[in-house]
This record gives structure tokens, C-alpha cells and sequence, in this order.
């Protein structure tokens, strides 16, 4: 009698490490018990912690590579994800560092991904570190709240705008095509500008409702510094939006952020005059660069 045997698709999970020890012991042993059988590759920013040894003596089956510097997510992942397709896996899954996983997760992924191919992007549910709520990023970005609602969404999969990067499943092949992290962005604003790419190219990004994952962060209070930074990361996803032409580029982030200057201006804020005036500044700075990454991004790719 002859056997049948159905291969299981190779899937290879990228984790990008930086001082990853209080997640380390939750993170990596729940992607080893996973049902779907992964590579798991991490790459590591200059962590000034154990990280490194502790995965070179604890968890021996992990491909470990070690940058001299913090190279930020996108480009940290970009080194992941080059390795991963050179040697010809089916998927890749970008993990956070601070997050852990269920045993049948990326099964329901890999499966949902199979019988769903206008699908780039699909992610999990993102539930927070007690399991008791979804992760607050991730409640913004969908609307929902806990496990239960999730599960009553009506289709398996659901398609939404965004979901952030803590948590993607991704076909190799839709990232020859979308090409990888644009290295303008050195924190945060990488995966928005991905998705707005995948979605140029006529992909959708969705939530499988009955896989779940979760993400041990707390909501904190946001500092002067902090958010003004994420003003600048905004701006510069608009200057960079592939659904722009370039007009309408520069309109909606350097004479943007010279409108809210103005409007600072007039209200009397002073401070946040400068600050607005700053982020323009900044964006002139990388002008070059933003041209570039226009350029690139735009590039159709086989």
C-alpha cells in the first residue's frame, strides 16, 4: 500500500533581539512547542544583556546572528529575511521579541495562507501579556477588545487597513514582489510603509480569528520627545506613500508639518512652533533619500 504524504510548508521565524532577556524563557520555548515545525533565526541589535549567550548554551537550535550595532527593526529583519529567502522557505514570520505564541498558531496561519492567496499579510490576534484583553495597539487598530470577540468575527479570516508587525505571516513570494523594510525608517513606520506597499500591489493584510499570540507590553504615557518623533515617523510614511504622487507627497508631510507649525504658531504655543518647524527640517535633511525610497518601492518586481 502506498503513502501519501503531504510535506509541511517550511516556515522560518524571525525574532529580532535587543536586551531580550525578560521575554527570552516565554518567547522561544512556545515557538519550539509549536505544532507548525519552524527555523527560527534570531538576529540580534547589540543586545548589552545575556541574550546572546543564553541562546547559544540554553536553546542550541536557534540560528543566532549577532549585529555590533542596534540596526533597528526594519533593517535587522531585512538581514532575516534575505537568509530566509535565499535558502527558499515557503514563509516567513516576523515575531517580536516581547511576545509568545499558541501551539496551533502558526498552523492556522500557514493553513489560512495556503487557501487564501490574495492574502500578503496575516496575523493572529494579538491578546496582551494576561491574556485577559487584546493588546492595546492591536485593539486600536481593529476594534477588538478580547478573545471572545474575535472568535465571533463572522469570516476566518478578516481583512483590516493595518495590523502592526509584533505577529506576521508572510509567503516568501509576496516579499520578492514587495521587495523587504525600507531602510529610511530606523524606528517604527517600517510596516505601515510595507503594508501601504503590499496594498499598492493589490494584496490584502488579514486576522485569522481562532489563532492567537501575545504581546507582553503596557501602555505608557508618551513623552514630549516621544511624540514629536512619531509626528516625524508620520510625516515621513506620507512623504514615502506609494499611493502619492509626489506632490501630493510633499503636501501631505513637509508643508504639513509647516502647517502645524503655523497653527502652533498662532495658538500661541511656542514650543510646538519649533518643534513642527523641526520635523520639516528633518524631513529636508533626508529629501535625498526619500526620493530614493520612492523610487525603490515603486520598482515592479517579479
Amino acid at each position: 500500500m502506498n503513502e501519501t504524504r503531504t510535506l509541511q510548508p517550511s516556515v522560518c521565524v524571525i525574532i529580532v533581539s535587543y536586551n531580550f532577556m525578560p521575554w527570552i524563557h516565554r518567547c522561544l520555548p512556545s515557538v519550539k512547542a509549536s505544532i507548525q515545525k519552524v527555523t527560527v533565526m534570531v538576529i540580534d541589535n547589540g543586545s548589552q544583556d545575556e541574550t546572546c549567550q543564553i541562546i547559544r548554551e540554553q536553546y542550541p537550535w536557534v540560528e543566532l546572528i549577532e549585529n555590533r550595532d542596534n540596526l533597528g527593526f526594519g533593517r535587522a529583519n531585512n538581514i532575516g529575511m534575505e537568509l530566509a529567502l535565499n535558502r527558499g522557505f515557503e514563509f516567513l514570520f516576523l515575531l517580536n521579541q516581547d511576545t509568545w505564541i499558541e501551539a496551533d498558531m502558526l498552523g492556522k496561519l500557514v493553513d489560512a495562507a495556503r487557501k487564501n492567496d490574495t492574502y500578503g499579510i496575516l496575523s493572529p490576534v494579538h491578546l496582551n501579556g494576561q491574556g485577559d484583553a487584546t493588546d492595546f495597539g492591536f485593539s486600536e487598530y481593529t476594534g477588538i477588545k478580547n478573545r471572545e470577540e474575535a472568535m465571533q468575527l463572522a469570516e476566518e479570516i478578516t481583512p483590516f487597513s493595518f495590523i502592526n508587525a509584533a505577529m506576521w505571516l508572510i509567503p516568501a513570494g509576496v516579499i520578492k514582489e514587495t521587495g523587504f523594510f525600507a531602510p529610511i525608517f530606523a524606528h517604527y513606520g517600517e510596516d505601515r510603509n510595507w503594508v501601504l506597499r503590499l496594498q499598492k500591489r493589490g494584496y490584502k493584510l488579514g486576522l485569522v480569528k481562532s489563532a492567537f499570540g501575545y504581546h507582553d507590553r503596557e501602555a505608557r504615557p508618551v513623552s514630549r520627545e516621544k511624540y514629536f518623533y512619531s509626528e516625524y515617523v508620520y510625516f515621513l510614511t506620507e512623504a514615502v506613500n506609494p499611493f502619492y504622487a509626489l506632490s501630493k507627497a510633499m503636501a501631505y508631510s513637509f508643508l504639513a508639518a509647516l502647517k502645524k507649525s503655523g497653527q502652533a504658531l498662532a495658538a500661541g504655543k511656542i514650543s510646538d512652533c519649533r518643534a513642527y518647524l523641526g520635523v520639516a527640517c528633518r524631513l529636508c535633511k533626508v529629501c535625498k533619500s526619500i526620493l530614493h525610497t520612492r523610487r525603490e518601492t515603486w520598482v515592479k518586481r517579479k
